[in-house]
């Protein structure tokens, strides 16, 4: 089938005929071509006008505000040139092809504008209209047109406030003014709409003033008003006016409950209503009350009014230092007032009183490792757990050790603080290390004690291996003589000076030895001697053990103190000659027990293989070195009387009690003195058996000196 091209032209009088090529083929065939000639011969063509019926089509601009059902244009055929005259429309036919198009096409071929006219609140808009002219001898033809519609130039009306809410008091006479409107636009004129016949209200047409019609009684009424330009009656707006009379009420109103006060959980959700108030005034007011918040603006930023209810307006946390400075309580003031006039209002009193909920659980540190000497005493500080939680009051914990105190978990830990002491003894060889668990309990977060949230945090303490160190008294040994008091008085006689190690505890001083009549005491480290009645002359010798170190680690040392006792009835003669007198009496020994350590079975094989020999020549090296000193500065230095015995030797050297020179104080003084003694009074040599030192020692009185 061959047809005509859309839009073609045919002319007899510039190309009368066309010959076609056609070519067909089928399948397994060969192409067959043929020629078809087609004749154009004249006639009456019907024709439309170039710029419509050319491939652009006609193009038309008309503003937005213009009228509706507008002509906008024509559509004009024309007939081929030499032919006398054209169609009349009337024997025309004009078809739309489109049919998605809000214009209208008549019969006699005019585009109209929309029936409700264009939207004047859109930009250019543009509407595209493809049209068919057909004649009655079935000619035809066909064409385009493009409508664009443009802003329009002039202002629309418009009311700046299309909803306005009016309240006047009853009694207002007629013709008075109630309120006025106001439109934007070009020759605004007014009027109302709604209600259709006004039985209350008029409105001045070209002000826009709304008066009464006569005398006003309390009723509610509702306007509607339109403004419209005079000149273009569809350009046009509409507002409402919502007229109140109230009527006058000289009491006011009574609301339930008459005071507020209310506890809620930090967790309420914004927008929960706190309390629906339920209020009364006069018949005639019942409908006009009015709800307003007063109060620090941190209530009112917290609470609003939505009518009668009082609702919540944005989180209550209560986990925040703000809420803490408040008291975690807001108060504020819920107006109502009526309407009529006078006003009169009431206020209701609120107070809202925000409590706790445990929201977080509490959180370990991130470390919790601690270091402790071995010889750290009952009651020291072994560290500080610092738990933490988020709920107000922050870090309100409780802790607690899992498993108690005992032997095998020798701390304990502060129930409020946290710190951790030590309530055992320690042992660095037994135990290196150990491992609690704290339980950490959040306390105060939450009205409801159930809800306690708590954790387990790991704890080590690592103990610190101190090495073992005797208390060290210098001297070890004294000889001291004193002048006996009057009996039942108390007399110093010296003071002892020792001192532990630096980790060490107070020192303990006992006497052990030497004092059966109980003539000595001591306190703290102060010897003092109790005088009696007895008048002989005579010298004692006391054993003092001194204690040291903490825990199960205690360790101690002796000091020896040889105290001659002279009678008050036995004068001391002054001389500056020496005399020396020296009185036989048997040897006295002092013993001193000594702790000692006994390892396991093991330990001892290990540590007497390994170094047994090794520790001996240490020993040995040390005490020749302290004892050679001691001999060497005994010829120098020593203060004559002075008696010096070996550091590390328990033996005991007892000087006769009548041994004394020349030049001693006077008998009555009461200071102590030395008992002088000279290296002629040694007149032996011999060997320790025990020690196998050997040593020099006087015949006579038995005393010895360390070679």
């Amino acid at each position: 089938q061959v047809t005509l091209r859309a839009g073609a032209e045919l002319d007899a009088r510039r190309v009368n005929q066309y010959t076609l090529i056609l070519r067909a083929a089928c399948p397994a065939e060969d192409e067959v071509e043929e020629r078809l000639f087609v004749r154009v011969t004249a006639g009456h063509v019907l024709r439309c006008d170039t710029p419509f019926a050319s491939a652009e089509g006609d193009v038309v601009q008309v503003l937005a505000d213009v009228a509706p059902r507008t002509p906008l244009y024509a559509v004009l055929p024309q007939p081929l040139g030499g032919l006398t005259g054209f169609p009349s429309p009337s024997f025309l036919q004009f078809r739309l092809r489109n049919r998605n198009t809000p214009l209208t096409l008549t019969r006699r071929g005019l585009v109209l504008a929309p029936d409700n006219g264009f939207d004047p609140s859109k930009d250019t808009q543009t509407f595209q209209l493809e049209i068919e002219v057909m004649d009655r001898h079935g000619h035809n033809c066909s064409g385009a047109v493009r409508v664009e519609v443009l802003p329009s130039r002039r202002p629309r009306v418009t009311f700046p406030e299309p909803h306005r809410a009016v309240t006047v008091t009853e009694g207002i006479g007629p013709w008075e003014v109630v309120t006025q409107v106001h439109a934007r636009g070009d020759n605004v004129r007014y009027a109302i709409l709604a209600p259709v016949a006004p039985a209350l209200f008029t409105i001045d047409e070209v002000t826009g003033e709304i008066c009464s019609t006569r005398r006003l009684e309390v009723t509610r009424a509702h306007l509607l008003v339109q403004a419209y330009n005079a000149l273009h009656p569809d350009d046009h707006a509409t507002a409402t006016v919502n007229v109140t009379v109230q009527g006058t009420d000289r009491q006011a109103p009574r609301c339930v409950p008459a005071i507020f006060v209310s506890q809620v959980p930090e967790t309420m959700s914004p927008g929960s209503t706190l309390v629906t108030l339920r209020c009364t005034g006069s018949t005639s007011t019942e409908g006009c009350l009015h709800y307003a918040l007063e109060g620090p603006p941190s209530s009112r930023s917290h609470f609003c009014m939505e009518g009668p209810q009082l609702k919540v307006n944005t989180t209550l946390d209560y986990d925040s230092e703000a809420m803490a400075a408040l008291g975690f309580q807001f108060t504020a003031t819920i107006v109502v007032t009526v309407g009529g006039q006078p006003r009169q209002s009431t206020r209701v009193p609120v107070l809202v009183t925000v409590t706790p909920v445990n929201e977080f659980r509490p959180a370990c540190p991130s470390s919790a490792t601690f270091t402790v000497p071995e010889t750290a005493a009952f009651g020291s500080v072994v560290g500080h757990v610092a738990g933490t939680d988020r709920d107000y009051p922050l870090n309100s914990l409780e802790y607690s050790l899992e498993g108690g105190s005992g032997p095998a978990q020798p701390f304990s830990i502060d129930r409020r603080t946290g710190e951790i002491r030590v309530v055992g003894p320690l042992d660095s060889q037994q135990q290196k290390s150990y491992r609690l668990l704290v339980r950490l309990t959040d306390t105060q977060h939450d009205l409801d004690l159930r809800k306690r949230q708590s954790c387990l945090c790991e704890v080590s303490v690592r103990l610190q291996a101190v090495p073992d160190q005797l208390p060290v008294c210098i001297p070890e040994v004294q000889e001291l003589r004193i002048m006996a008091g009057s009996p039942g008085s108390r007399q110093p006689v010296t003071r002892l000076v020792c001192h532990g190690g630096p980790d060490s505890a107070v020192l303990t001083y006992n006497i052990v030895g030497g004092n059966e009549d109980g003539r000595f005491r001591l306190e703290g480290n102060t010897l003092v001697y109790l005088p009696s009645d007895r008048a002989e002359p005579q010298p004692f010798v006391l054993l003092v053990e001194v204690w040291g170190g903490s825990g199960g680690r205690r360790r101690s040392s002796a000091v020896a103190l040889v105290v001659h006792v002279v009678p008050r009835s036995t004068p001391v003669p002054p001389s500056s000659s020496t005399q020396r007198t020296t009185l036989r009496k048997e040897p006295l020994v002092v013993t001193q027990t000594e702790a000692v350590w006994h390892p396991p079975a093991w330990f001892v094989a290990v540590l007497t293989v390994s170094g047994a020999l090794l520790l001996a020549t240490l020993v040995c090296t040390a005490r020749n070195l302290l004892f050679t000193a001691a001999f060497c500065s005994s010829h120098s230095n020593r203060a004559p009387g002075k008696l010096f015995l070996a550091k590390s030797s328990w033996d005991v050297v007892e000087h006769s009690r009548g041994e004394e020179e020349q030049g001693h104080p006077h008998a009555s003084s009461p200071v102590t003195s030395p008992v002088s003694s000279t290296q002629g009074q040694f007149d032996g040599h011999a060997q320790d058996p025990r020690t196998g030192r050997d040593y020099l020692f006087n015949s006579m009185t038995g005393a010895r000196r360390w070679i």
